[in-house]
């Protein structure tokens, strides 16, 4: 049995532009006023906690990390319950998953108060109920550690599981853990990434050209092919 992980921010969801806003409004505070969106597009894929490391750092902000992110986090919170899409295409492959009783979880490196706001405000919860925040690991992607939690937790050998993937770290970590990726770059930059050469599918224009469909189809390949071996 083939089971599915799934990423939340930029592949299940595009939470990506309330992850800027609240990285902005937070770095304001701390006198960073001019914090642009094509930075913020640098961390994509890397778990709130690493970046705010690495900007308090680059930026000399006195506050500890643990204010940082704490406010960063209400300010995300604020904005997710009530302003994240689902990109639909991507709802659809998660409805169909379901409907076949496929094994499910959401690997995330948002922390699990934001996981569980943004699947219930999008109604996601219903259909995925095995989430894995990165808080709860010791490494955030680009290390394996949430997938392959994600992966003990179902019940699920490494390398039947097949991650969903929106950014290069998360490629990277889902190689790292011995598992199929299908990558959906959210930058569409990005696609020529060397971690995306890992992929088993990749759609290089991102969620304009993913389809339910196609993935389904891969991973009904996929399962056939395992089966045989």
């Amino acid at each position: 049995m083939i089971s599915v992980i799934f990423d939340l921010d930029g592949t299940l969801v595009d939470s990506e532009p309330n992850y800027y806003e609240s990285g902005r409004r937070t770095l304001e505070r701390h006198g960073v006023p001019d914090f642009t969106w094509e930075e913020h597009s640098r961390f994509i894929g890397i778990g709130t906690l690493e970046t705010l490391e690495i900007l308090k750092d680059r930026h000399g902000i006195e506050a500890p990390i643990e204010q940082l992110l704490a406010e960063q986090n209400a300010a995300y919170l604020e904005l997710a319950r009530t302003r994240t899409e689902t990109f639909p295409e991507m709802r659809g492959f998660v409805e169909r998953l379901h409907s076949e009783g496929v094994p499910m979880a959401v690997a995330s490196g948002s922390s699990r108060e934001a996981i569980d706001a943004v699947l219930a405000g999008t109604g996601l919860d219903a259909l995925l109920s095995l989430t894995v925040s990165a808080e709860e690991v010791t490494h955030g992607k680009p290390a394996p550690d949430v997938f392959l939690e994600a992966a003990r937790r179902l019940g699920a050998e490494p390398a039947d599981c097949v991650v969903v993937e929106d950014a290069a770290p998360g490629a990277r970590a889902a190689h790292a853990a011995g598992m199929h990726c299908v990558a959906v770059p959210y930058v569409a930059r990005s696609a020529r990434d060397p971690e995306f050469a890992t992929a088993g599918l990749l759609f290089p224009g991102g969620q304009g050209e993913f389809s339910a469909d196609a993935a389904h189809d891969w991973l009904t390949g996929l399962r056939t092919a395992r089966s045989g071996a």
